[in-house]
């Protein structure tokens, strides 16, 4: 059957990581799976109750577009006490996790053709979904230079070559490198975005996971933002498919209009462990700190066996070094490490097509034991 040139995009890596991983645990393998950001943690009790008292219930249904009213005013009160803004709670949709956010925002804010900027390296889920829309990606390199995050500047200078671009894209923590974008830098951005009418989407699901430097959402520098984050990574519950979005009051209903028909709504059972999942930041902040105790055991262990830290590891849980040491083919690579190692991590190719084939991602949301035996793992092999 014939299928769509749209459908023509470049596999997630991490992924199919991800899924040799399985197979290779379902014969017996010890694998540890550093591939991809899976929580070593369940969903906060508070959650896993309320799921349990909707199954007991029974009464499990659609509700409606954009998320239960509960729901929303919950999501608008976190971000009265944790960034000292109002939100309207009609101004949140709740989504069937942050993907189908990108994917609403992207069909709402741009047509076909369209150019939209996004940090490389950075998550490739962006540039495939765009390029399955047929919106046109600019890729910014970030390194140490610019503080590995997208400036006014950098923006300018694609422009001049590629033409106006109808949206920037910004994570922060970031996806790969674990940047964290500064106020100051937000603001400058932001302020850029307003002055042309450039759409401006910042994703904050990482969230709750800085380790270093200045937690800020966008919402406390403009309302002319559209904001994605997710219960998967703090809150631990990434396979729930739990989400949301924080819109300009212009762009509520298109994003509603379109929920209707692509999702009808974000599943209701998650929706009630994700309310009761905000008040478990007791017990999230915990999980933090077991990542940071990561953190820091990566940030010493993988420059003494060759690995040397490609970029900050200020927020998120990854570690994104430079394998360039060892291989110029990050792809090979990874394959080669699973197969002798069973240790499974994501090469840099998923992130950055222009320099990622002599990096890796390794992530450390797993256990501490996990990570210590993944790296002594790693050292023998590499000796």
């Amino acid at each position: 059957m014939k299928v769509s040139r749209r459908s023509a995009v470049e596999p997630f890596h991490a992924m199919d990581v991800l899924a040799e991983a399985t197979r290779r645990r379902a014969q017996g393998r010890p694998v540890i799976s550093m591939a991809v950001g899976q929580p070593a943690y369940p969903a906060p009790r508070a959650a896993l109750d309320a799921a349990r008292g909707a199954l007991a219930d029974g009464r499990i249904g659609y509700t409606e577009a954009l998320g239960l009213a509960e729901l929303r005013r919950g999501i608008a009160e976190y971000y009265r006490r944790h960034h000292r803004v109002e939100i309207d709670p009609a101004r949140i949709a709740v989504t069937t996790g942050s993907s189908a956010g990108f994917n609403l925002a992207f069909l709402t804010l741009f047509d076909p053709g369209d150019r939209v900027a996004i940090a490389r390296p950075g998550y490739p889920a962006y540039r495939n979904i765009l390029a399955a829309l047929g919106i046109e990606t600019i890729e910014i390199g970030v390194s140490a230079e610019n503080d590995f995050t997208i400036t006014p500047e950098s923006l300018e200078a694609a422009q001049s070559v590629f033409g106006k671009l109808s949206g920037i894209l910004l994570a922060s923590p970031a996806n790969p490198t674990g940047t964290v974008t500064s106020r100051a830098h937000l603001k400058a951005l932001a302020d850029y975005c307003a002055e042309r009418g450039i759409a401006f989407i910042s994703d904050e699901i990482y969230h709750g996971l800085t380790f270093s430097g200045e937690e800020t959402s966008a919402l406390e520098i403009t309302d002319e933002v559209v904001v994605i984050n997710s219960f998967s990574k703090y809150y631990c519950m990434t396979g729930w498919r739990i989400g949301w979005m924080v819109l300009p009051e212009s762009v509520v209903r298109p994003i509603e209009r379109l929920s209707q028909s692509l999702y009808i709504s974000a599943p209701e059972i998650s929706q009630l462990a994700a309310l009761a999942a905000l008040g478990a930041r007791e017990e999230l902040d915990v999980h933090r700190e077991a990542y940071r105790r990561n953190r820091d055991l990566l940030a010493a262990r993988l420059p003494e066996i060759g690995f040397s830290i490609a970029s900050p590891m200020d927020g998120a849980f990854y570690a994104y070094a430079d394998v360039s040491r060892f291989t110029n083919d990050s792809m090979a690579f990874a394959r080669r490490m699973l197969a002798e190692t069973d240790v499974a991590a994501t090469p840099g190719a998923d992130f950055d097509p222009v320099d990622g084939h002599h990096t890796m991602r390794f992530s450390y949301a797993g256990s501490f034991d996990e990570m210590g035996e993944a790296v002594d793992r790693l050292a023998r092999w590499l000796a």
